[in-house]
């Protein structure tokens, strides 16, 4: 009895030790906190990091590219300037830059998340309003 019930503890361990070293960075996702805001200079961009697995915000990870351009409107050459701002809540990571006129923007990220070898990217799709 004891054997089967080793036996079934080690399948469990493997199992479980499988799943874990299947993660990877295309287990996270970025999202827009606000989908939608007002065009103009100097707009706050906010963006959420989480672990699709758990769904769960990632904090401190080290947001090391981003840009924003107008790709998704056909204007990917309409590119703004990005500057990283502090971060109020865990897994949130803002950001300042220009959305000077109204349409969809694209967000483009990499991050490295702590644990994770791979560099985590991500594309997100902001609307400027008028």
């Amino acid at each position: 009895m004891l054997s089967k019930f080793t036996t079934a503890a080690l399948a469990a361990t493997l199992s479980l030790t499988a799943s874990v070293a299947m993660a990877g960075a295309g287990d996270y996702t970025f999202e827009p906190v606000n989908p939608e805001m007002k065009k103009g200079d100097d707009v706050t961009l906010a963006v959420r990091l989480t672990n699709k697995q758990t769904g769960k915000p990632v904090p401190d990870a080290v947001i090391f590219k981003t840009r924003v351009d107008m790709a998704p409107d056909g204007m990917a050459e309409m590119e703004s300037a990005v500057s990283p701002l502090p971060s109020k809540e865990p897994g949130v990571y803002a950001f300042k830059t220009d959305l000077p006129m109204a349409g969809r923007y694209q967000v483009t990220l990499s991050a490295k998340v702590q644990g994770e070898a791979d560099t985590v990217t991500g594309k997100v799709i902001v609307k400027a309003t008028k």
